[in-house]
């Protein structure tokens, strides 16, 4: 678990797109989709109506009223309602059978009574009786978090508890064995690809994360950290993380609405607000987020230019500030439509609209001899004006058909993404008497257009009562065309410059197919599975007139295997083979200009990264306890690197392949509660990498040990649990990393919430960076290159929160107990 520190490109690939599928393709593929299979099944009109009252004669609005099956004394959830205003309720649409109808409300004794149901039923008043001690028992319903180790993955339930009361954001950055650094999401070294409710998220990082501290955490259910994918997830996800959101069995509407403001070098806004309504066929959710913000982050870099006998020629001493502004929309629903008992259809979208984002970046160099003397110097004012949007759609339907788990899921997804930049570039250079000597200037024009389109299905047959099969297929179809066009401009006349001037075409295509089979036994379980892809991609430059094209067909096997030895010793072991596709930026051969001598560029020629990935574990002592050990090589890694022209003195920023990284070592985690009200969360995890490469027709191999630890703490206080804390600590040592040498860092982040206004506000603190040693430092000496680099991110702030909870709040859960319980590519590739 280490932290990725390579330095990122602070610009954008620009791409400009013709679609291939048109919106009215995409609306006949997915009425296709929807009607391809024939809805059946009618229900009969059964109705079990009645009113909630307390022992004064006073009616209950808004318990939940629960009706569960019986079959073979087995019961098992079917419909739900709460009660309205006047302690009203009625179960519409039940066929006729055996039932259980279940009452409750907090601080009274549950309602339970048996029916038999062929025709209506009014139960006229029930009245609900008094209980402290049922009141004492909600007060003691699960709140704190449980996290339970699989096979495959840790599962980190949060519902109920006092992480809830936050936003998404907040619940990843305390879920065990997911790193946030910078605002980039890492699990195990590597970018996860982000799902919520199994439904993947096609949201670049940045848009992700403004997406996820936008939504209340108050429906999530739990967090699955998922290490090794089976075959059913894409080959290029190496690791995933699932949001599992709660559903309700009880009608009715809630809601929120929220605000924050940070205050870190500059202040922050941010409001928003959530729906929720759920009728018998129905499920609607929505959010909205408003983010209003201006980041700085501050860069001094040291590059040692070289002669042939790798001596120093010239020092370039750089500070650089760079602050971005930005104003974004984000909007995202689901709407679920049953059908039947056996059919839904579901519409969902992920969108972000950003009308305003402006990025400034002020870089002051002294150019000094080899005996630090100073030549002259220069400052380059780099300010961009962007605008663009991100929308997603998804369209599901789900067949349930008559034999238990049996279903078949159908999905078709479509992506559409603009990005538009206006770059503007002013240097001025002096000597070292502060003598002007002369400026350049130029301006680009960029743009980026891409579409996305996909379609898949997924059936799962179980096999026998302990057993399933999944069988699906996959096609995906990526297009995006990209243009920039440069100016040269001299007393303020604006000339085309043809070699900066291009214009790239990119297509990819990409189809899967996978089996995967699960077995359970009375202490073993098995998972194991496969998954070809086909990808067909063609790179075209116009500009240089190059096609690049890549066509191959790869095999991805997974297995796991778990095995229970008593219930406080287990041993479970996996594997995974993973590819990882470079993105659409780093394919891409445009030449931007940061200033007139750092450049970033893209490389057509890279080839795909592929990760064979061992684990073998056990967990011990009430599964509190678990030791890991792996090994991981990765073939043709892709690292962005920066590269000395020591001839011209010129920085190029460019993504290379690396021959070969291998990484292993061990990991300790630990989860356990303190007391009832304190738990704990550690893991410290030993590794060693070595990349090794040939540059210039030299071997070059670099190797190190480091130590990654990490610690969280939550803590409730007040007899009533309203207040609650969460304290995280996180050290990482020295490390490396595509030949790029990173210092120690400790990052820390102190989160309090509390419950007001009977519990449907909550006040929410955060301050983040306690001991200021986030900032971090690299180095690169290898060969002829030779660099330093200090950041210092924007990322010690205060931040204030309220969010008030408005509707039926009681729809937050229908479970009540007493005992404890590909559009990322766009810039990163997701």
């Amino acid at each position: 678990m280490r932290i990725n520190h390579k330095i990122k490109s602070e610009t954008n690939s620009i791409l400009r797109v013709k679609p291939k599928f048109t919106m009215k393709r995409v609306f006949s593929y997915s009425l296709l989709c929807f009607l391809f299979i024939s809805i059946s099944g009618f229900s009969q009109n059964n109705t079990i109506s009645g009113q909630v009252i307390d022992e004064q004669n006073t009616p209950i609005a808004y318990a939940n009223v629960l009706l569960l099956n019986i079959i073979d004394a087995e019961t098992s959830n079917y419909n739900g309602v709460s009660t309205d205003e006047n302690g009203f309720f009625a179960l519409k649409n039940i066929e006729p059978g055996n039932y259980r109808i279940v009452i409750s409300f907090l601080g009274f004794k549950d309602f339970t009574k048996d029916l038999a149901i062929d025709s209506n039923i009014d139960l006229k008043q029930i009245t609900l009786e008094e209980s402290a001690q049922a009141l004492d028992q909600i007060n003691v319903v699960v709140k704190r978090p449980t996290l339970k180790k699989e096979a495959d993955r840790l599962v980190f339930n949060i519902e109920n508890t006092a992480l809830i009361e936050g936003n998404m954001f907040q619940v990843l950055k305390s879920t065990p064995g997911i790193l946030v650094m910078d605002n980039s999401i890492q699990v195990k070294n590597s970018t996860p690809t982000v799902y919520i409710n199994d439904k993947k998220v096609h949201l670049t990082n940045d848009e992700l994360v403004q997406l996820l501290e936008g939504s209340s955490a108050n429906s999530i259910k739990s967090v699955e950290v998922i290490t090794n994918p089976s075959s059913k997830y894409d080959a290029e996800s190496g690791a995933v993380i699932n949001i599992v959101m709660s559903k309700n069995l009880v009608t009715g509407y809630r809601g929120n609405v929220f605000t924050n403001f940070t205050q870190g070098i500059y202040p922050r806004y941010e409001a928003g607000m959530s729906h929720f309504f759920k009728s018998d066929k129905i499920n609607f959710f929505a959010n909205y987020t408003y983010n209003d913000s201006k980041i700085d982050r501050f860069q001094r870099d040291e590059i040692n230019y070289l002669d042939t006998n790798n001596d120093v020629d010239q020092i370039f001493n750089s500070l650089i500030n760079r602050t971005t502004w930005s104003k974004t929309h984000n909007l995202n629903f689901n709407f679920d439509y049953s059908i039947n008992e056996n059919n839904t259809l579901s519409l969902s979208s992920s969108s972000l609209w950003m009308p305003y984002f402006k990025y400034n970046i002020i870089n002051n160099t002294n150019v000094l001899d080899s005996n630090q003397n100073l030549d002259y110097y220069f400052d380059a004012n780099n300010l961009s004006n962007d605008d663009k949007y991100n929308l997603g759609f998804d369209l599901d339907y789900v067949h349930k058909f008559k034999k238990a788990e049996e279903k078949l899921a159908v999905n078709t997804h479509y992506t559409t993404y603009n990005y538009k930049r206006d770059q503007n570039v002013l240097s001025n250079y002096y000597d070292n008497n502060d003598a002007f000597l002369q400026s350049t200037a130029f301006r680009t024009d960029s743009n980026q257009d891409t579409e996305i389109f996909t379609a898949k299905a997924d059936y799962t047959l179980p096999t026998s009562e302990s057993s399933v099969l999944e069988i699906g297929a996959k096609a995906s179809n990526i297009k995006t065309n990209s243009d920039i066009t440069r100016f040269n401009i001299s007393n303020g006349v604006e000339t085309l410059d043809p070699n900066n001037s291009d214009a790239f075409n990119y297509d990819e295509d990409i189809y899967a197919a996978y089996v995967n089979f699960t077995k359970d036994w009375e202490k073993l379980s098995l998972n194991v599975g496969i998954r070809a892809e086909q990808t067909n991609l063609k790179g075209f430059s116009v500009a240089n007139n190059i096609t690049n094209t890549q066509d191959y067909l790869e095999w991805f096997p997974s297995a796991s295997l778990y095995y229970t030895v008593s219930d406080n010793f287990s041993l479970y072991t996996n594997y995974k083979r993973s590819i990882g596709r470079p993105d659409y930026q780093s394919l891409n051969p445009f030449q931007f200009f940061l200033n007139d001598n750092t450049i970033v560029t893209g490389n057509p020629n890279l080839q795909p990264l592929f990760v064979n990935h061992t684990t073998v574990g056990t967990t011990f002592y009430k599964n509190i306890f678990t030791i890991e050990a792996y090994y991981k090589k990765s073939d043709n890694n892709i690292f962005e690197l920066p590269r000395q022209d020591n001839t011209n003195n010129i920085l190029t920023y460019t993504p290379v392949n690396i021959n070969k990284t291998t990484e292993y070592g061990f990991d300790f985690i630990a989860y356990f509660n303190m007391t009832e009200r304190w738990s704990v969360y550690f893991v410290t995890s030993f590794y060693n990498t070595k990349d090794e490469d040939v540059f210039d027709n030299e071997f070059v191999t670099r190797s190190q040990w480091a130590n990654f630890s990490q610690t969280s703490q939550n803590v409730t206080f007040l007899k009533d649990k309203s207040l609650s804390a969460n304290l995280s600590i996180i050290y990482a040592s020295k490390n490396t990393q595509g030949f790029t040498q990173s210092d120690d860092v400790l990052m820390s982040d102190l989160s309090l919430s509390k419950s007001i206004l009977k519990k449907n506000g909550t006040l929410s603190l955060s301050i983040s960076d306690l001991f200021n040693r986030q900032d971090f430092n690299t180095s690169i000496n290898y060969l002829n290159q030779s660099s330093t680099s200090h950041t210092n991110l924007d990322t010690r702030f205060i931040k204030l929160g309220f969010r008030y909870k408005f509707g039926n709040t009681n729809l937050s859960t229908n479970q009540r107990s007493s005992s404890q319980q590909e559009t990322d590519r766009l810039e990163k590739k997701q």
